[in-house]
């Protein structure tokens, strides 16, 4: 049961600050950007590449966080903002171009090959029975760590007011004073940064690779649309239940109902229970778990 709840804190950790930034970023722009599991693709690449060249792990995962940061906004300022105009449609369409791009260029400079990181070898640590990477606790830690820094921020500053009330009526908020596109383009650096620094440390135990944003493109977006598009912490809470059910999918021993001691669900089915409780979501809530938040907001 242990290693059942770390597996799924594990998981949660891959797609939680992905989603976050997700979905902190649509609450102002107002259209799902396909293109952002991709920016994890390409934080994944650049601390990889960084790491290799000599920069100590913790210096390449802050510098590739901030790189993405700085791709997110210079997208946001030059291509969405303009694709807008047309309405969110157009950008929706314009962020799955923008997503095969990134894509064509990561692999044209890296190839289709995955990148593994050289780590030095440790032992894992072991706790009832539990096993698991030092590598694997520091993700957790950070993951936590960052969104109780993002609880602050959102509930107990003025730049944390200021997103709230931006999200929940811009003509008002502009009305008002606030200054809405320097907020915007705070987020935009904000949830590429966070974008940037999940698929660096998802990329710690997969490698960089190519197909990484494509692999979180469905949990990421599932996660997003169970709390809710639009409420960052609906989708940490949905990243949370994804995670839950992605890791019961292949724990679940079906043995005992087919006349056999053991028969797991291969990992390939992972893909499907996503798809499952996005389809379910979309039919029974699509609004999200927390409907009333995202309505207001």
């Amino acid at each position: 049961m242990l290693q059942f709840i770390v597996d799924t804190l594990l998981r949660a950790s891959d797609l939680a600050l992905i989603a976050l930034g997700l979905s902190m970023l649509y609450g102002l722009v107002k259209f799902p950007n396909v293109a952002h599991v991709q920016y994890a693709m390409f934080g994944a690449y650049v601390c990889y590449g960084l790491h290799l060249a000599g920069v100590p792990m913790v210096a390449a995962i802050a510098v590739a966080a901030i790189a993405t940061g700085v791709l997110t906004l210079v997208l946001q300022m030059f291509v969405f903002q303009r694709l807008l105009r047309g309405g969110p449609a157009i950008a929706m369409i314009g962020s799955l171009a923008v997503a095969m791009l990134v894509i064509a260029i990561m692999q044209g400079f890296a190839g289709s090959f995955p990148r593994m990181f050289n780590l030095p070898r440790t032992e894992p640590l072991v706790i009832a029975d539990v096993r698991i990477a030092r590598a694997q606790i520091y993700a957790i830690a950070t993951t936590a760590a960052l969104l109780i820094a993002f609880i602050i921020l959102l509930f107990h500053t003025r730049m944390g007011r200021a997103m709230r009330a931006l999200a929940c009526n811009s003509a008002l908020a502009n009305a008002s004073g606030l200054n809405a596109a320097f907020i915007t383009y705070m987020v935009s650096f904000s949830a590429g940064a966070l974008a940037g620094l999940g698929g660096s440390m998802l990329a710690l135990s997969t490698g960089a690779h190519v197909n990484l944003g494509n692999d979180l493109l469905l949990p990421v977006f599932a996660a997003a649309i169970l709390g809710g598009l639009g409420n960052p912490l609906g989708a940490v809470v949905g990243a949370l239940l994804i995670a839950f059910t992605e890791t019961a999918v292949t724990n679940i021993n079906f043995g005992p109902m087919m006349g056999q001691e053991l028969a797991f669900l291969p990992v390939a089915y992972i893909s499907a229970a996503s798809f499952l409780i996005l389809l379910l979501a979309l039919l029974l809530r699509p609004y999200g778990l927390f409907d009333r938040e995202v309505r207001r907001v």
